[in-house]
């Protein structure tokens, strides 16, 4: 799990440059052909490993219901995120991941609702979830880095 962790922690120090490296109204741009736009991906992002892991393992989420209902899979912003919103989405992009890992290491993660995912990858479990989840936030690097060049 060490390595699937630090694999985490390296995609989510990418996905932070982006906060730290875009104004307000960047991060809210949806260029023309996309969708979304930065901060729904980055939001998108935190939002699915809490579903993933937390959530079809029967535990509570460290995100809101708001948040889940803004960029879980199928929404697209219907909103500008304010600065408000994109400081607790910063906030929570590691806080998530680091209390993640202690939950792990805490052993907490015994039941598993099996997800079999839009990929044709079935999660069994939450360290499936977990290594799933990398790929997930690679995709949506990889749409970001994208998005990027376009704002």
């Amino acid at each position: 799990m060490q390595q699937i962790f630090d694999i985490t922690s390296a995609s989510r120090k990418i996905v932070s440059q982006f906060l730290g490296n875009h104004t307000l109204e960047q991060l809210n741009k949806i260029p023309e052909g996309f969708k979304n736009n930065l901060i729904w991906n980055i939001a998108h992002i935190v939002v699915t490993q809490q579903l993933l892991v937390y959530k079809f393992s029967g535990l509570p989420m460290m995100v809101s219901d708001e948040l889940v209902q803004k960029y879980m899979k199928g929404t697209k912003p219907e909103n500008n995120a304010t600065q408000a919103e994109v400081d607790e989405i910063k906030s929570l992009l590691l806080k998530t991941i680091d209390q993640t890992k202690e939950d792990f290491n805490n052993k907490i993660f015994k039941n598993f609702q099996e997800y079999p995912t839009s990929t044709g990858f079935t999660i069994k479990s939450a360290e499936d979830a977990m290594a799933f989840n990398n790929f997930h936030e690679g995709l949506h690097i990889g749409i970001m880095m994208g998005l990027r060049k376009l704002i």
